[in-house]
């Protein structure tokens, strides 16, 4: 066994304990577990934005120049995002999920990887990136149904390649202000992606159904998140204020390092991958 198993193996020993003694655990995971599926993360090792941070839901909303960049860089951006497909630790979590150890997933993400895995009871805390939903008479339809109007109507457009950026979008950086934006076709409303962007809140429902997951576990396992946007830290921070305890998995520093019980620094993947049970 070279160094490099050895250190995976005791890494899953040492998780597989933690899951074990605290079941059922409640887990929440970011983008690093997605990143195996080439979906890139947000943030470097140590906690860092690692390009400018994404459009702000304010912006989104009062200014056409915003959107026009939004849509447009997604253009180029969504078909990675969509044909995405579950890596290895996607499925082994599910088979965790299936299994008396997991009580539930509440995932940051929005590429819906955990659902075509068949993970069960999974929150999908910031919203889903394949659907879109009008501002005005909250009409939802497929992403792909925006990729392809936006396509249909800008082709030039189509041509410009760039880098693939996390949930959907692309370092593009052109004139936008000649790209046509739809319209919702029944109220003429604003059309948005159907996920919390920065600067928004999380539907007050959807994080009392969190919290709630997170009440009937008895520890928390975090997967592949810093935790640096509050939304997910307010979870960590539930556990520690009922005594529950708090595993982290993944590399780098983490706004809950403080207040964790078991830090795993190792390969999401090849850890989980080690998992049996």
């Amino acid at each position: 066994m070279n160094m490099m198993s050895k250190h995976t193996q005791q890494a899953a020993d040492r998780l597989y304990q933690f899951l074990q003694q605290h079941a059922p655990i409640a887990v929440i995971t970011g983008a690093g577990i997605s990143t195996a599926s080439g979906i890139p993360d947000y943030r470097d090792q140590q906690g860092q934005w690692k390009r400018k941070q994404p459009v702000q839901h304010p912006d989104f909303m009062r200014c056409h120049l915003t959107r026009q960049r939004y849509w447009a860089r997604s253009l180029i951006g969504w078909p990675t995002l969509r044909n995405a497909k579950p890596n290895v630790a996607h499925h082994q979590l599910a088979r965790l999920s299936h299994s008396p150890l997991v009580s539930g997933v509440i995932t940051q993400n929005v590429d819906r990887l955990h659902q075509k895995a068949d993970t069960l009871n999974t929150i999908d805390l910031h919203g889903r990136a394949d659907q879109i939903i009008c501002m005005g008479c909250a009409r939802q339809r497929p992403r792909q149904w925006m990729h392809d109007r936006c396509s249909q109507d800008n082709p030039s457009f189509l041509n410009f390649s760039a880098t693939v950026a996390p949930d959907g979008d692309a370092d593009l950086e052109v004139d936008f202000s000649q790209f046509q934006v739809p319209s919702c076709e029944d109220c003429g409303g604003i059309l948005k992606t159907d996920v919390v962007f920065f600067g928004d809140n999380v539907p007050r429902e959807r994080v009392d159904a969190c919290r709630d997951v997170i009440r009937q576990s008895r520890a928390l396992l975090v997967i592949g998140s810093s935790l640096m946007v509050y939304s997910g830290y307010r979870f960590a921070r539930q556990c520690l204020e009922n005594d529950q305890s708090i595993a982290l998995l993944g590399f780098g520093k983490n706004r809950a390092d403080d207040i964790a019980t078991l830090k795993i620094e190792a390969d999401i993947s090849e850890t989980l991958q080690c998992i049996n049970h």
